[in-house]
């Protein structure tokens, strides 16, 4: 099973080896999407976890027992076509392509099915038409 899901982790579990943690203890594999982390400061990772859902549950469970935030990221990206230019800016930083740019027409194709939700693709865009409805 997979779990795409938000970590929160504060200062003092920063230099913690998480993604080691859940491999090694509870068996489960942590495909890193997205990370901003920094020593001393606020950790935050988007990640796809996948495992045995008994093992997913119980490695959730140590996360939150050591004060990281889990969040389920259950939500879907947003594509405003009347706001959107068709500039392509997004599809750049698009790590599944779910976002393109259809090479006859140079217009925004998005293939919701590809998408994790990542968000990478809304501070991207030039005129904010990305959102998501989280």
């Amino acid at each position: 099973m997979k779990k795409r899901v938000t970590i929160t982790f504060p200062q003092r579990t920063v230099q913690m080896p998480i993604t080691y943690r859940l491999a090694k203890d509870f068996n489960v594999a942590a495909n890193i999407i997205r990370a901003q982390v920094a020593p001393n400061q606020i950790g935050k990772l988007v990640v796809e976890l996948s495992g045995d859902i008994d093992q997913l549950d119980a490695a959730i469970q140590w996360m939150r027992e050591h004060h990281i935030t889990v969040s389920l990221s259950l939500g879907e990206i947003i594509i405003d076509e009347q706001a959107c230019v068709h500039c392509g800016l997004c599809t750049g930083v698009c790590p599944t392509q779910a976002l393109t740019l259809n090479p006859q027409t140079f217009k925004l194709t998005f293939t919701r099915s590809r998408c994790i939700v990542c968000q990478q693709c809304i501070p991207t865009c030039p005129v904010d038409a990305i959102s998501t409805n989280l």
